[in-house]
């Protein structure tokens, strides 16, 4: 307890934008959140009062961390498995645990272990050697997908593989580097969605709107909150089949079940055991942000109400080829006039060609409203408007 407040201190490893928005939702339950960055540099280290520094792939700095927290959670999936069962051996409360965690940094595991308790998945198969992909490729028809099964994420570690071939030169490449790989059907998926859902130590669970994703290059660009168009009944497929997982893998905290729609049904694609992406819409448009609600399932408190304020499109705000010569705080200005009604949540990121530098939401019917989200999403990244508006 941090004696100051007579509150429970959480500790999160990972000092990314999901750890600096976490610390936003902190302020308003009372707690300041302790965080475990590696620089002064890191987006939460920018704002939140209490930053230890160090690695999250550190075992001693791990345990000295964990040493004045509560309960230790995440921001990334990128500590080792390993480190996160020591944690548990000693004694901390570390939430989601290690049994749950390993099913969202290993895909071949997730992909058996979903399988095996029933769920709808692509067909996969682990690989060892470049025959069995060829074998796959034979029984499952050209192109077939090539996953990295540890490590890959915003479209890293996958590759679209079109012939037996590209299997032959690229496997082995893959394999003497080390990579273990698993392989999968390519789906024919009308979209993508989002199935976002918490779950809390004593087993209650709550499910946000399911949403739709648009994907460029491997990353998320978009958001539609709900999902156009999306049945009732499909919706409830989406939200009854995340939280079976969430209870089937022992989860707690946020946990984001990303979808393929298909004409045959929804297939799992990919878990991620903490706020997402595809959640940073309920920052606005839900009664309870993911972030608030990862805090309350940690601590075992009783869940926020997750029912839609307004349907909402997020965009996010992807660095430009070039960085323009006009200053992030001008872009917002300039912004600000236009559309004073866009919400704006920027991370502290220094610019490069890609990288997630931040995300604006926007409020309202959704077809009304994409447009203006890319607009604002592609002048704060590139100080140029798409339609050609000019202020002046």
């Amino acid at each position: 307890m941090d004696t100051r407040t007579g509150l429970p201190v959480v500790g999160m490893v990972g000092g990314g934008q999901l750890a600096r928005m976490t610390h936003q939702a902190a302020i308003g339950l009372g707690q300041s959140l302790r965080v475990l960055a590696v620089s002064e540099h890191d987006s939460a280290a920018l704002v939140a009062g209490d930053v230890t520094f160090g690695q999250h792939t550190d075992l001693e700095a791990l345990r000295s961390f964990a040493r004045g927290v509560d309960v230790l959670t995440f921001d990334h999936e990128h500590v080792p498995g390993e480190h996160v069962a020591a944690l548990e051996a000693d004694g901390v409360v570390v939430r989601p645990g290690s049994a749950a965690l390993t099913f969202a940094q290993n895909k071949l595991l997730m992909r058996e272990r979903l399988a095996a308790q029933g769920f709808p998945v692509p067909a996969f198969a682990a690989i060892t050697g470049v025959d069995d992909v060829l074998k796959f490729g034979e029984s499952h028809a050209w192109p077939v997908v090539l996953k990295a099964a540890t490590g890959g994420y915003d479209g890293r570690g996958v590759w679209m593989v079109a012939s037996p071939d590209e299997a032959r030169a690229l496997v082995p490449e893959l394999l003497d580097a080390g990579t273990r790989l698993l392989v999968e059907q390519k789906v024919a998926m009308r979209r993508e969605l989002s199935a976002l859902v918490a779950r809390s130590p004593f087993g209650q669970g709550s499910a946000w709107p399911v949403v739709e994703t648009v994907q460029r290059n491997g990353i998320n660009t978009e958001v539609l909150a709900p999902a156009p168009g999306l049945t009732e009944q499909r919706t409830q497929q989406a939200q009854e089949l995340a939280l079976r997982i969430a209870a089937e893998l022992g989860v707690v905290g946020v946990l984001a079940v990303e979808l393929f729609d298909t004409d045959d049904g929804l297939l799992v694609n990919e878990l991620a055991m903490r706020p997402h992406n595809s959640g940073h819409w309920t920052m606005d448009g839900s009664r309870t942000s993911q972030f608030e609600q990862h805090l309350r399932a940690v601590l075992d408190y009783p869940l926020g109400v997750t029912e839609l304020l307004s349907p909402t499109v997020m965009a996010n705000v992807l660095g430009a080829p070039e960085t323009p010569a006009m200053s992030f705080d001008e872009r917002v200005h300039h912004l600000f006039a236009r559309f004073p009604d866009v919400r704006v949540h920027l991370y502290g990121k220094g610019e490069r060609p890609g990288r997630k530098l931040g995300h604006v939401n926007v409020l309202g019917p959704i077809g009304e409203t994409r447009q203006r989200a890319k607009l604002a999403a592609h002048w704060l990244s590139h100080a140029e408007w798409l339609d050609g508006y000019s202020a002046h």
